[in-house]
């Protein structure tokens, strides 16, 4: 195909709705569902914009699409024109004092009793029809729940799901979801307050040889703290996962387990007396803590979800990196 420029005297502006979804969503499927459209009127869009720009635009690729280059290159003035478009023309800024709408939010129960607090006091103050659902946030990668619609924001560490954007973005494309960092934390370990290893120096090998709770997602006996340990050619014993760090420091309380929890999280427990806290015997990255949406979502009501979100969290931890 012969590159040219399209015409936009004659070129039909819904076609670039159709592009912006393919692009965004990888799949002619779900680009459908998201518009309303089958997917033989989606995949007619496409054949109409590429007779009118010269390319191909994508190609099949499993069970998905590829953009090509031209497309790379496209989406971001695309996408960017067609969000202005919907600011101008929606029917109205979204009013907190007025709005009578849910939000679902998933994070962990350490996240949640830092920033719940504060949260709603910003409902009871700004948006007192405006309700919270808050589920448990069970994976390190919450990006299949944001794009089926399951919530509206995930709250959470989420490294190899940053990573992956961070790498889309330098290779010129364009995410389908956005983040904005909201603090980040630090990993400490926890034991009871009579526990043996409260005293004296806590070695590499004193802490190997101790039992050991995990907090995990999934339920898989293997954290970043094992990936640390194994990067030292080091490991410990997981004797028991939980999914709530709730829990982790109420077993650890009247046990003799060991535990790692965010270092903010103690002091909400309600068991702070009942726990004591060490450094690591070995270095940790830092935790940095995000917000995460999937693009589509940035209308002003999630636009003002998410400012609550920041501003609840600047309460609880300061600005990020403070």
């Amino acid at each position: 195909m012969v590159m040219k420029e399209p015409n936009f005297r004659t070129l039909d502006l819904n076609l670039l709705r159709v592009f912006d979804q393919v692009m965004s969503e990888r799949n002619l499927t779900r680009a459908a569902r998201n518009l309303s459209m089958t997917q033989p009127a989606v995949s007619n869009a496409l054949a109409r914009l590429r007779e009118a720009v010269g390319d191909q635009l994508v190609t099949r690729s499993g069970y998905g699409v590829e953009p090509t280059p031209r497309a790379v290159a496209l989406w971001p003035a695309v996408a960017d024109a067609l969000r202005q478009l919907e600011t101008s023309f929606a029917p109205g800024e979204f009013v907190a004092s007025e709005a009578r709408q849910t939000f679902v939010l998933a994070m962990a129960d350490a996240t949640a009793a830092s920033l719940m607090p504060g949260l709603v006091k910003i409902i009871e103050r700004d948006a007192p029809g405006v309700s919270m659902r808050v589920l448990p946030l069970l994976t390190r990668d919450p990006r299949r729940l944001l794009d089926e619609g399951q919530i509206d924001l995930a709250v959470g560490f989420f490294p190899a799901v940053l990573a992956d954007l961070t790498a889309q973005a330098q290779s010129g494309g364009m995410a389908a979801f956005a983040h904005q960092r909201l603090y980040n934390g630090e990993y400490v370990c926890v034991m009871r307050t009579g526990h043996p290893l409260r005293k004296g120096a806590m070695t590499l090998d004193r802490y190997c040889a101790a039992r050991h709770l995990l907090v995990s997602f999934s339920g898989r006996p293997f954290g970043f703290v094992d990936e640390a340990l194994a990067s030292r050619g080091r490991q410990r014993r997981v004797v028991l996962t939980v999914n709530q760090f709730f829990t982790a420091g109420r077993v650890v309380s009247a046990s003799d387990l060991l535990t790692v929890l965010p270092r903010h999280f103690v002091k909400v427990t309600g068991m702070a007396s009942d726990l004591t806290l060490r450094e690591l015997p070995f270095d940790v990255s830092p935790v940095h803590v995000d917000a995460l949406w999937h693009r589509r979502q940035e209308r002003s009501d999630h636009a003002w979800l998410r400012l609550a979100v920041a501003a609840a969290s600047h309460e609880a931890f300061g600005a990020p990196g403070a």
